[in-house]
């Protein structure tokens, strides 16, 4: 007997896109080979949907609809309005590496303000290499989720940067995804690389230029932070009221490292961040930080994955979602212990305030624990705005959304203060402060 598995319309879309877009993606050979089995692997997995215990609120089937072609390469005129969409998330003193639809554009970068101590190729570039098959690894990783996979068949350009071990970067990084296309998909992955007693910090921004509407976004990050690094990470999305964004995270921890990874999404219909941290090095220290602003019906979701592979680690996570009018956020968040790796310590928190009757919090966490001697806990709460407090503000003179936004700014500042660098602090609770005044 043979079996053939159904097809979804989007699903089909999806097979349709691929097909399409094959002879402009970059690499040949192995590299090739490599998008083939991805998108095999793909195919026999379909998209995510609620039947999938991992995507259980986050059912693509139902919340895409359909799939966007892929987008163009950008124009001089889409470029120019990238330039423009830059100045609403450009971090003071970064320098910047833009992808415009998808595709890495040098006049808006700034790879010569990096300095001595780090490498900065693009992704097509070492795809493109014929004489280099190897480089296929770059398109390898080590989890099966469906939505990489479709990444890895599909991913068009990048960024792959190199730290030197014991350099000190001067300057943040700050990675720049601006969309400019309108019912468009980018498929985009990069690779950054922190050697030994490296000291770093890389931003990520998402957002839309004007005009630019209904596209798709899936984007992949691979970190390795070597034995005895620092590194900041720092996620805002602003993606368009209606865009998709589904962003992939896959990262490896060395011994006695320090990673500090914070997220914020505040714009977008859909949106999922998922993130794999692997903790395989002793005496490593892991921050993780989140917070969603939505409203009206968008839908967000934080999906993380902390695997404490070795004794002696710490990890804090500590998340935070402000919901406002029929907004959906979506907390999935698991600890994992190994037999061997004792003495770990490990919590986790997510709250989720919710502004209005309708609004919806999924919130998740999980232990995984197998190993005796350990210290980890977790919870999860939800709720409305204190009456009192709100009554307290107003007996002073605030009026009622100035009482609310004073208030959320409070809840929200636990997350925010774990930020290390004061002017990165004060970036997120402008974003934040946008999001409130747009609200208003």
């Amino acid at each position: 007997m043979n079996l053939v598995l159904a097809k979804t319309d989007t699903e089909r879309a999806v097979s349709n896109v691929f097909a399409t877009a094959r002879d402009r993606l970059p690499g040949a050979g192995e590299v090739a080979e490599a998008r083939r089995r991805a998108f095999e692997a793909y195919e026999r997995a379909g998209l995510p949907h609620r039947r999938i215990e991992e995507w259980k609120y986050t059912d693509l089937r139902a919340l895409m609809r359909e799939v966007a072609p892929l987008a163009g390469r950008p124009d001089a005129a889409a470029i120019t309005r990238a330039k423009a969409a830059l100045e609403l998330v450009a971090v003071d003193g970064a320098a910047k590496l833009v992808l415009v639809d998808g595709v890495f554009v040098p006049e808006l970068s700034g790879i010569a303000e990096l300095g001595a101590g780090i490498s900065v190729r693009t992704l097509r570039e070492i795809l493109e290499n014929g004489a280099n098959d190897a480089r296929s690894d770059l398109l390898l990783t080590s989890t099966t989720d469906a939505v990489i996979s479709l990444n890895t068949a599909m991913v068009t350009d990048g960024v792959v940067i190199s730290v030197a071990d014991g350099t000190a970067l001067s300057r943040p990084i700050q990675i720049v995804h601006v969309a400019t296309a309108s019912s468009a998909s980018a498929f985009t992955r990069s690779h950054v690389k922190l050697g030994k007693a490296a000291r770093a910090t890389f931003i990520e921004s998402f957002v839309a230029a004007e005009g630019a509407s209904a596209y798709q976004a899936n984007d992949a990050v691979i970190l390795w932070v070597g034995d005895g690094a620092e590194l900041s990470h720092l996620r805002v999305v602003a993606d368009a009221a209606d865009a998709v964004n589904i962003s992939s995270g896959i990262v490896t921890v060395g011994a006695k490292a320090k990673l500090n990874l914070f997220n914020m999404t505040r714009g977008g219909a859909v949106s999922r961040y998922q993130v794999f941290i692997t903790l395989a090095g002793e005496g490593s220290d892991l921050s993780v930080n989140g917070i969603n602003l939505l409203k009206d019906k968008q839908h967000g979701d934080t999906t993380l994955v902390v695997d404490h592979a070795v004794p002696h680690c710490t990890s804090r996570e500590n998340f935070r979602a402000v919901v406002d009018d029929r907004g959906h956020s979506v907390f999935q968040g698991r600890i994992i212990v190994r037999p061997d790796a004792q003495k770990t310590d490990g919590k986790m928190m997510t709250r989720a305030l919710l502004l209005s009757d309708e609004a919806e919090a999924d919130n998740k966490p999980e232990l995984e624990i197998f190993a005796d001697d350990v210290t980890c806990g977790h919870g999860a709460t939800s709720g409305a705005l204190d009456e009192s407090l709100l009554f307290y503000l107003r007996a002073r003179g605030l009026c009622e959304k100035d009482a609310q936004a004073l208030l959320i700014q409070a809840f929200l500042g636990e997350a925010i203060e774990e930020i290390a660098d004061e002017s990165l602090r004060e970036f997120v609770m402008a974003q934040a402060e946008r999001w409130l005044e747009v609200r208003r």
